[in-house]
């Protein structure tokens, strides 16, 4: 029998998988062409031609064994290194491959981060809406989630929410921009804010409150929106970063995480998560692709596609009556539901073949997720079926 903890997040399972499984159910039915399913945030772009190029080079020319071997937890130290310059010449950080550990993802750079600075019973600070997963990775460890409720205006942050709710226990704060349910996009001005009230806090209790900044989406952002870099504002930060997003590679599980040298107890800090990566049974970032994403740095997909898309369906739901607020960044819409329960709106959304994720799933009822990362044609066939279910409420 399984653990009665394992089968309490069995029965809050994703409700994004479950909406992706009616999708696929639908699919069978209907026919994939006339299901417009918007459930999963997968990239529907191909990974650029050096993607394929360098894992074609490595695999034919690196060392078999070094290749396929174990390496330092943290990762190869010219790959690190890369990364470090990188983000230097990019974001005007100092930083070198000792403050850069490859991970299994971003999620599993989360999940590294709170196992070595999170003690059981402390607060962890998230801001809704917010990816659900979230709520799992915390639990992992025991902490105690905060939750900011949403500023409904703009979905940036609740600023004097927050701070009334920050006490000597808050040890971690999640955020997570270009946002993923949102498209929210935080501006410097909301950063800086935000730095100012944590230093404030860690000042009134003595203590250490860790920002982690989850960031899969960075590189879609839109209209020359700017997208600020957290260590250059708050000194406890941390930067979880992934490529499935940038390079299209979600299956791959390759990202990092950046560690400044600034952050308190830098070196105590860096060895734990060394040892979280390995006890945590990743023992290391998968080998060959670290190897690749060095060799592809800086370069991403074609993701002017999923401006395109966010234009087309910004602007058809606007005109039909839905309330939305128009993304900055990701390939995520949501948009505000014609009735109060989120979840009865999806499952009719059902009746016009549009699988759609309800805000509930994001602590934010009321609302409903797009994920657009999906064929123009998807779009534009599903737009009459966006008007019709809205048309049905009215």
């Amino acid at each position: 029998m399984v653990s009665e903890k394992m089968a309490q997040l069995v029965a809050g399972s994703s409700i994004i998988r479950a909406m992706f499984q009616d999708g696929k159910i639908m699919a069978e039915k209907y026919g994939k062409e006339n299901v417009y399913d918007f459930s999963l945030g997968n990239p529907s772009i191909v990974p650029p031609p050096s993607v394929k190029a360098a894992i074609v080079d490595i695999a034919e020319n690196e060392p078999e064994m070094e290749l396929h071997g174990y390496m330092s937890n943290e990762g190869y130290d010219d790959v690190r290194q890369t990364i470090a310059e990188y983000t230097n010449k990019t974001h005007g950080t100092n930083l070198s491959a000792k403050n850069i550990i490859m991970t299994v993802g971003a999620a599993g750079g989360l999940n590294v981060a709170l196992k070595s600075l999170l003690n059981p019973g402390e607060e962890v600070v998230v801001v809704a809406p917010y990816f659900g997963e979230y709520d799992n990775y915390i639990s992992n460890f025991d902490g105690v989630k905060v939750v900011i409720s949403p500023d409904y205006e703009r979905f940036s942050i609740n600023f004097e929410e927050l701070e009334s709710k920050i006490t000597p226990k808050t040890k971690f704060m999640i955020i997570n921009s270009p946002n993923n349910p949102t498209g929210a996009v935080y501006s410097e001005d909301d950063i800086k804010k935000l730095a100012d009230i944590l230093n404030k806090k860690q000042a009134e209790y003595n203590t250490e409150i860790f920002l982690f900044s989850d960031e899969p989406y960075r590189e879609i952002a839109f209209k020359g929106v700017k997208v600020p870099y957290i260590t250059n504002y708050y000194k406890n930060a941390i930067v979880g970063y992934s490529y499935s997003k940038s390079l299209s590679l979600p299956g791959e599980r390759i990202g990092y995480l950046v560690v400044p040298s600034e952050l308190d107890d830098f070196e105590d800090t860096i060895v734990a998560m060394s040892v979280a990566t390995r006890i945590m049974g990743f023992v290391n970032a998968p080998s060959l692709m670290q190897k690749v994403v060095a060799r592809c740095i800086g370069q991403t997909s074609d993701l002017k596609v999923y401006e395109e898309n966010k234009d087309i369906l910004y602007n058809a739901l606007r005109e039909y009556g839905y309330e939305c607020v128009e993304p900055g960044g990701t390939f995520y819409m949501f948009p505000k539901c014609p009735i109060p329960d989120d979840k009865e709106f999806c499952a009719k959304a059902k009746d016009f073949r549009l699988v759609i994720v309800p805000g509930s799933g994001f602590s934010c009822p009321g609302y409903f997720r797009i994920a657009f990362c999906v064929d123009k044609s998807t779009v534009l066939n599903s737009l009459d079926s966006f008007k019709k279910l809205i048309d049905f409420y009215k």
